[in-house]
Formats: structure tokens, sequence, C-alpha cells
């Protein structure tokens, strides 16, 4: 028997690789700006401030993606996810590529850093619309029982774009002087990103809508606007999914963004050094992301991102301490934890908040939760990360994984307060039902 993963081969490649590219994008800026965007862009006082001020630049993009979600949302739910995904890859790819021939505050000034934010909001807007796309393109051509599988193969873009981006800063790193870096060599890794797009622009263009959305256009035409309906009568299961997002943000950003630059300058360990300790914690983030695929089709994804939520706030308690001990191989074993535990908090939502939407929103619906969350987890991250460090060393750090987890687990209580019980039980190894009605609202399957 054929599996559908071989059936279905292409669609779950276009919805791999841009996820990937969006990663990788994403992760080059933040590796970035960990290591030389501070000097380079953001004169300060101190070298912390500098840091601070690279890192208000890095949660632009953040703030960005809601509007992008929106933006994006609507066409995806009113013209369609494949052209939609093609768009949002192409804003998303030029606005990275754009960065590597960016002046430098010591040749244009004020203008340097202001173009840096302009092309990092652009960058935000793109990614808005990426990752809920792609979760859709694989999860609505999913076979009944697979959906869990199918949602996981887009949350793999995680550690494969991390891989690529972080990969090439260390080979770039190993060549070059830290002079020659921060002179040119931060830039080739924004040159390369526009090898990915021509790849993933070639693999989005020869593949179909999905078959789920068609059939939903079948019934009924499009909404007019799919954000006006969804904030009249999604409110509160938006919120719900917001905060169950929360946790994966907030694990990745601290054990790749934040880790990395205060590994680097506070505990003293080399870039390349620490850079291998990150690629090797990466392994851990895939394996947990395919574990928690094959879990949400075998029980369902609710009580795999129940028990990741769970595992984070214990994780808070320990992260901190660990990544101030002063030892590499224990810096390495918290950070391949935080990212295997990750897994099961990120790598089922691929499937999880598309059921909460019906087709005619979801694409608006599960973009603006996921984006919405990346602000409250991602964004904020790495600066408060860093205040608490400068307040008070890494052990109060743990503190803010403790309190994601927390949002999260409230995030998933609430939902299924709000969605009927059968949502959350699966019917033919996972293939749960994907349509969102009231509480107390029955379906028979």
């Amino acid at each position: 028997m054929t599996s559908p993963f071989y059936e279905h081969r292409r669609i779950l490649a276009a919805s791999l690789v841009g996820t990937t590219i969006e990663f990788y994008d994403f992760y080059i800026y933040a590796t970035a700006a960990a290591l030389v965007f501070g000097p380079l862009f953001f004169p300060a006082d101190s070298p912390s401030a500098q840091l601070m001020l690279s890192f208000m630049s890095f949660s632009l993009a953040f703030i960005a993606r809601p509007f992008g979600a929106i933006l994006f949302g609507h066409f995806g739910d009113r013209v369609g996810r494949k052209s939609t995904l093609v768009a949002s890859l192409l804003l998303m790819g030029t606005s990275t590529l754009l960065i590597a021939f960016l002046p430098t505050y010591s040749t244009a000034g004020w203008i340097a850093p202001l173009l840096l934010c302009i092309l990092r909001f652009g960058q935000g807007l793109g990614l808005g619309g990426e990752w809920g796309g792609a979760a859709l393109l694989a999860v609505e051509n999913a076979p009944q029982g697979w959906r869990g599988r199918f949602g996981m193969v887009p949350q793999l873009g995680a550690p494969i774009g991390f891989l690529a981006a972080n990969g090439l800063f260390l080979l770039i790193g190993i060549q070059l002087s830290d002079a020659d870096f921060a002179a040119w060599g931060w830039r080739i890794p924004f040159l390369a990103s526009s090898i990915l797009i021509a790849l993933g622009l070639w693999v989005r263009l020869k593949i179909g809508e999905t078959s789920e959305f068609t059939r939903a256009l079948a019934k009924e035409p499009p909404v007019r606007v799919p954000i006006s309906e969804l904030i009249r009568k999604h409110t509160a299961i938006t919120f719900a999914g917001t905060f169950t997002v929360v946790a994966c943000f907030a694990i990745f950003y601290l054990s790749t963004a934040f880790a990395l630059a205060h590994g680097t300058t506070t505990l003293g360990y080399a870039r390349e050094m620490f850079l291998i300790t990150q690629l090797a914690a990466i392994l851990f983030l895939a394996a947990g992301i395919i574990l928690a695929g094959i879990y949400a089709d075998k029980n369902n994804a609710n009580q795999v991102l129940l028990g990741g939520c769970a595992a984070t706030i214990g994780l808070g308690l320990i992260f901190g301490p660990a990544l101030g001990a002063g030892s590499l191989w224990l810096v390495w074993a918290v950070l391949s934890l935080a990212l295997f535990i990750m897994g099961f908090v990120y790598g089922p939502l691929g499937v999880w908040l598309p059921s909460l939407f019906p087709p005619r929103i979801r694409y608006t619906g599960v973009s603006i939760t996921f984006n919405l969350g990346g602000i409250l987890g991602g964004a904020l991250a790495p600066i408060i990360a860093q205040a608490l460090t400068d307040a008070g060393g890494t052990s109060f750090v743990g503190l803010y994984l403790t309190i994601a987890g927390i949002f999260s687990l409230a995030g998933l209580r609430l939902a299924r307060r709000i969605m009927p019980e059968n949502v959350y039980k699966p019917r033919n190894r996972g293939n749960y039902i994907h349509t969102h009605v009231l509480r107390k609202r029955r379906i028979t399957l």
C-alpha cells in the first residue's frame, strides 16, 4: 500500500519549503541581531544597550505579523491558499534579500537603522501569511487519519531552517576573522536566501488548490471580509488559540536568539562553539515534532499539547540556572530538553489550530492566532530575558518559560470549554472534526 506521504509528496514539499524559508529568513536575522547588528546599526553607551536595541528591531516583525495575517488571510480565504502563499513568499523573501545590501550606521547614520527596521517589518508582513497557509496546504489535503502527521510536516521547517541558518553562519565564522564577519560576512546568509526563495516559488507554482477549500467554495461563496466574521463570531476561540501558541515561541527564542547572545557575551563562549551546541540541540526539536505528529493521530492533538504545556512549566524552573551554570555540556543538555519539549507544543499546532475554525475563515483565523501568540511568546522573550539577566542573572529567565506554559495551558482549557467534546476525541485514528461550533451544539459524525 502506497504511503499517503508519497502520494502527496509535492503538496507536503510545498508546505515544508515555505516554513523552512520562513524560519531560515527569520533566524538569520535573529542570529545577526544577537551577534553583530547591535554595534553595526545601533550606537549606544553599552553593549547591553546595543543588544537590547537590536532585539527590539528583531521584535518588529512580530508586530507586523498580525497585520500580514489579516492581509494574506483575507486573500487566502477569498482567492485561495496557493496564490496567497506565493505572494507571502515573495514579500518575505524580497525583504530578507534587501537586508544584505543595507549600509551601516557608520556610513549612513540614522537612515541605516530606519531601513533595517522597514525591511524587518516587511519580513513580518510576509511571515504573517506564511505559516497559516503552509499548515492548511498540508492539513486540508490530508487523507483520513493522517491530519496530525501531515500537519507536522510544515512544522519541521523550524529545525531545518534553523540548521540552514546557523550552519551557514558557522561555516562563515570558521572561514572569516571577526573583523571580516562584522564588515561583510554577515551579509552572505541574507544573499543566500534568494536560492531558497527561487526553490520555494518553483515548488509552489506547481501545486493546485487544497481539496477542502475547493469543496467549501462549491457549497457557498467566500466571506466578503473574513476578519470581520472572525471578530463577530469567533473571538473567544481566537483568544484561546492565541494563548495556546505562546509557549512554543517562548521556548524557541529563549533557546536560540537569547541563548546565543548570552552565551557568546556574558558566558564568553566562542561563537563557533556555541553555534555547534545549538545545532546539536535543534535535532531534538525535529524528534519532538515527529513524535508529536504521530501521537496526535494516535490520540489527539489536544492531549499532546497538554503534556507539552505542563512540561514547559517545569522546564522554566531549571532553564535559567542550567544556562548560567558555566558548563557547555549542561547548556547543551538544557537546550536539547527545551527544544524537545517545544516539539510537543509546536508540532501539533499544524492540525490543532485549523480545527478551531471553519474553512471559509480558516486562513485568517489560524494566521491571526499563531501570530498574536508570537508577539506574546516570541517578540518579548529576548528583550525580557536580557532585562531579567541584567537585573538578577539567568535564574530569573526561566520564570518567563513557566509563565508562558501557564498561559498556553489556560488557552487549551478555554478552547476545550468553547469547542464541543468531539473535537478532542479522535475518530478513525485521529481524523477528528474540523468545524467550529459553539458550546452545547452537537454534531453527528
